[in-house]
C-alpha cells in the first residue's frame, strides 16, 4: 500500500490544501450547481463512476474543448495534459476527424456492413504496427477480451499471463496481482470478481526475465498480454533486453504475445512496438485512433490470423463472443481513418516527442532547484514525476511510493490555475495541438507549487 512521503511536511500540506480546496469552491459556483443537480439523477453526482476522482470538491463541468485546452462552464481555461486520459490524444476536436465524422453521420451510422474506410483504416495500422490482418471494435477492453478469446481457441491453453499493477481495460483476467509469497490474488478495487484470478492468471513483475520463465515453462498459458512500458500504474520503463527477453520466452514456450498499445503509442507512430522493435502475434489499440469517437482494434501476425481462421467456422463467428453489433461500424472507422491518416501523423509526432522532453526537463528542473526527491520519467509524448528519487523497476515499486494527498494537492494547485492533469496519476500528455507556451504554464505553475511545499 502507498504510504504518505516522508519528506513533506503533513501539517504544511494540510495547511495548504485548505486554501485551494475553498478557492476551487468559490471559483466554480456554475460547476458546484450542475453537481448537485446531478446528484438527482446520477450516481454521487456523476456519469462515470471514475469522474469522483477528480481533486477538487467536485468535477469541473466542461463548456467546450477545441485543441489541446478546454472552458469550463464557470468560464476558466485551461491547458489539458488529461486529454481524456488518452482518448483525446488526437487533440479536443480535430478537424479532420470532424469533417470525416460528420460526412458519415450523413451517409449512415451503422449498418453491419463494411465501408471503404474499414480497409484504408486497416491498411494504415498495418504499415505502421507490422501486423498483416485486422479487426475493429468499440474499445480496447473489448480488443484485449477478444484476443485473450482467441488465443486461448488457437492454442487449446487456459491460463493468461500479465505483469502486476498492469491496466488492460476491464478484462476480468487482468485484475490479478500478486500478493504474501508471490501469490496471485485480486487487484486492490478489484469489484466482484467472477473467480479468483488465480484460476485463470498468472503474474509476473515487470522486467522480470526469469519469473517470466517460470510463468511460462509449463505451456499452460495461452497468451502473455503485456503493455511494452507499465503507464496506469505510473509510467516503469523496460530495461535493456528485457522486451527481447519476453519475445524469445514466448516463442519458445509457444505462448501468444499480445501488446496492448492504448497507452504506449504515445512513444511514437507505431507505438512501442516500433519502438522497441518487439514483433508481437497480436497488438490491440484502443481510444486514441478514433480521436474522440469510441473506437478499438486488435491486430493478428500472418499465421495467427491463419490460424483464428480455420479455429472458427463460418456459423460460428457470430456466437463465439467475439465482435460485437456496432463493432466496426462506418462511424468508427471513419473516424479512424481521419485520426490515423490525418492528425496523428509521422509529422504530428516529431513536434509532439520534443514537447514531451520539453515538459520533462522543466520538472526536472523544478525538482532539481528545490531539493524535492522526486524524479521524472519520459515515454516519448507522455512523462510523469515520481514520488522517490530514482526510476521505479516494477509496478509494485512504482505503487509502494504513491502518495494520495500529496498528489491531490498537486493536482488542485494546478488546476486552479489552469492546467489539468490526469487525476489518477502525475502525468501529462502531449497532443498535435499542444504549443511550447502551454508546457512553459505547467512548469511555471509546478515550480510554484513545489516552492509553497518545501519552503
Amino acid at each position: 500500500m502507498p504510504v504518505a512521503h516522508p519528506t513533506v511536511d503533513r501539517a504544511r500540506l494540510a495547511s495548504l490544501m485548505a486554501p485551494e480546496q475553498a478557492d476551487f469552491v468559490a471559483r466554480h459556483p456554475r460547476s458546484a450547481q450542475l453537481h448537485e443537480r446531478a446528484r438527482g439523477s446520477l450516481l454521487a453526482g456523476v456519469p462515470m463512476n471514475w469522474m469522483v476522482k477528480w481533486a477538487g470538491a467536485f468535477p469541473l463541468f466542461v463548456d467546450q474543448a477545441r485543441g489541446a485546452h478546454f472552458t469550463d462552464v464557470d468560464g476558466h481555461d485551461y491547458v489539458d495534459f488529461c486529454l481524456g486520459d488518452t482518448g483525446a490524444m488526437a487533440g479536443h476536436g480535430p478537424e479532420a476527424t470532424i469533417r470525416a465524422v460528420e460526412a458519415q453521420l450523413r451517409r449512415g451510422i451503422t449498418h453491419m456492413l463494411p465501408t471503404e474506410d474499414a480497409i484504408v483504416a486497416g491498411d494504415e495500422l498495418r504499415r505502421r504496427f507490422g501486423l498483416r490482418w485486422w479487426q475493429f471494435t468499440i474499445t480496447a477492453t473489448d480488443a484485449n477480451r477478444f484476443s485473450i478469446r482467441l488465443a486461448r481457441r488457437i492454442t487449446g491453453r487456459p491460463l493468461v499471463a500479465v505483469h502486476d499493477h498492469c491496466y488492460h481495460g476491464s478484462v476480468d483476467e487482468t485484475f490479478a496481482t500478486l500478493g504474501v509469497g508471490g501469490r496471485v490474488v485480486p487487484s486492490q478495487g478489484n469489484t466482484g470478481p467472477p473467480v479468483d484470478p488465480a484460476l485463470t492468471t498468472r503474474v509476473v513483475e515487470f522486467n522480470d526475465v526469469d519469473g517470466l520463465e517460470r510463468a511460462l515453462a509449463d505451456r499452460q498459458v495461452a497468451a502473455l498480454l503485456i503493455e511494452p512500458a507499465l503507464t496506469n500504474v505510473g509510467i516503469v520503463l523496460p530495461e535493456p533486453g528485457y522486451l527481447d527477453a519476453v519475445r524469445d520466452i514466448t516463442r519458445r514456450t509457444g505462448t501468444i504475445l499480445i501488446i496492448d498499445e492504448t497507452h504506449t503509442i504515445c512513444a511514437g507512430p507505431g507505438g512501442g512496438t516500433a519502438f522497441w522493435s518487439i514483433q508481437p502475434d497480436m497488438l490491440v489499440i484502443g481510444k486514441t485512433i478514433g480521436g474522440g469517437i469510441p473506437a478499438g482494434t486488435y491486430g493478428l501476425s500472418e499465421d495467427i490470423g491463419r490460424q483464428v481462421e480455420s479455429a472458427i467456422p463460418v456459423e460460428e463467428s457470430d456466437i463465439g463472443g467475439i465482435g460485437g453489433t456496432l463493432a466496426g461500424y462506418a462511424l468508427s472507422t471513419a473516424a479512424i481513418r481521419a485520426t490515423l491518416g490525418e492528425v496523428l501523423t509521422d509529422e504530428a509526432f516529431d513536434r509532439m516527442l520534443p514537447l514531451g522532453e520539453r515538459w520533462a526537463a522543466g520538472v526536472e528542473a523544478v525538482i532539481r532547484d528545490r531539493g524535492a526527491p522526486w524524479h521524472v520519467t519520459r515515454l516519448g509524448a507522455r512523462a510523469e514525476y515520481h514520488f522517490m528519487p530514482n526510476r521505479p523497476r516494477t509496478g509494485a515499486e512504482q505503487a509502494a511510493h504513491g502518495d494520495v494527498e500529496l498528489e491531490r494537492f498537486l493536482h488542485l494547485w494546478a488546476m486552479n490555475r489552469g492546467v489539468l492533469m490526469t487525476p489518477f496519476h502525475n502525468m501529462a500528455l502531449m497532443s498535435p495541438a499542444t504549443t511550447e507556451a502551454d508546457v512553459d504554464r505547467h512548469t511555471a505553475v509546478f515550480g510554484e507549487a513545489v516552492e509553497a511545499l518545501f519552503a
